[in-house]
């Protein structure tokens, strides 16, 4: 049975740079004091794990040398810290969504994808999300995910999805994931902005009044209500001291955090926090969401699915398909059936069972 209320959490930490070994052990300590604060499900950041290629700008040759960094220090499916972060996580029991750079495990690949990594209360990985559409100078660094990778998957506290940075703002994404039925929305972003005009303007959010510029604000507050789901919205927050080994290279660094807690009627009901670590919680009631779709019900009774339909491809990816030779029989002419019948001295209806038989085999 779901449960009627739940803690939900965004852990707005900063992760160890580009360090692989040291980022998991602070990602085991704060997973530890959400379960000691009886957190049910727990956000890390957009790429946490190990930090957010505020670089991207360099140049090609510093790029390089910082992407195959990068590539050492990011997580696979097949990794084996993920085993090390199962056992914390079924001691915590709750639920984990890790905001990661993934390796790609397919053969012969050194891809990267902005992934979330979903665990169960036990610890197992039961799902991952690709960013579908990487944004911007993201291109140089990430691949695009999978559209099987847009999905829902169904937990004692509800149905959960999410989606990251930029694909929030993705009207048909967001229309697939509540046509799916999701409850829970966690939200990954790489900070918090002040917006100079347009987009391709930001500076990094020193305090509260940024949420009069910032896309983001609005943006998860409409998603809430939009879907009336329950939005678990945590961005990513560096000290400059992190960034220093790489100082010289970053020219685009948001990392204010700005983690929001935001229930299905796009109250916010904790954050934005900005500047700062914390383990930002909420208590949420499944009324909320219950009083919200009495009102307006996306994908019930306030929806025309007669006038606007969404299609959905959920197929995976891949580089190549293995092409199967036609091993059907041929299908002999009345003539040769005849002939067949004349030689062997048997009826032509049994010559025709004999070849229906085959092509049914």
């Amino acid at each position: 049975m779901v449960a009627e209320q739940f803690t939900a959490a965004a852990a707005q930490i900063e992760p160890v740079y580009h360090g692989k070994d040291a980022t998991l052990e602070k990602t085991c300590q704060w997973i530890e004091k959400a379960g000691n604060q009886d957190v049910d499900v727990v956000v890390f950041p957009e790429t946490f794990f190990p930090g957010y290629p505020y670089w991207r700008g360099s140049s090609v040759a510093r790029w390089t040398e910082l992407m195959v960094d990068l590539q050492k220090n990011s997580l696979s499916v097949e990794d084996d810290a993920l085993e090390v972060l199962g056992e914390v996580i079924d001691e915590a029991n709750c639920h984990v969504v890790l905001g990661t750079n993934e390796r790609s495990e397919r053969p012969g690949s050194e891809t990267l994808y902005n992934s979330l990594f979903y665990f169960d209360r036990s610890g197992e990985l039961v799902r991952r999300h690709r960013k579908l559409m990487p944004t911007h100078g993201e291109r140089t660094i990430w691949g695009r995910g999978d559209p099987s990778t847009l999905d829902t998957h169904d937990t004692d506290i509800g149905r959960m999805g999410g989606l990251i940075c930029y694909e929030n703002h993705m009207t048909l994404p967001k229309g697939a994931l509540a046509a799916m039925g999701e409850e829970i929305h966690p939200a990954v972003w790489p900070g918090f902005w002040e917006q100079h005009g347009h987009p391709g303007d930001k500076s990094k959010a020193t305090d509260r009044s940024a949420i009069e510029t910032c896309d983001q604000y609005p943006a998860m507050r409409e998603y809430a209500f939009e879907t009336q789901s329950f939005v678990i919205s945590s961005s990513a927050y560096m000290s400059d001291d992190m960034l220093e080994r790489v100082m010289d290279d970053v020219d685009f660094n948001i990392a204010a955090g700005g983690s929001m807690l935001i229930n299905p009627a796009g109250i916010v009901k904790a954050g934005p926090a900005i500047g700062e670590e914390t383990l930002l919680t909420a208590e949420f009631d499944r009324d909320e969401r219950r009083a919200t779709k009495a009102y307006f019900d996306s994908v019930g009774h306030y929806t025309r699915w007669d006038a606007v339909n969404l299609n959905i491809r959920d197929t995976e990816l891949a580089p190549f398909e293995s092409e199967q030779p036609d091993e059907t029989p041929p299908t002999p002419s009345p003539a040769t059936i005849e002939e067949i019948a004349t030689e062997h001295d048997l009826p032509i209806d049994t010559i025709e069972s004999i070849v229906d038989s085959l092509h049914s085999a």
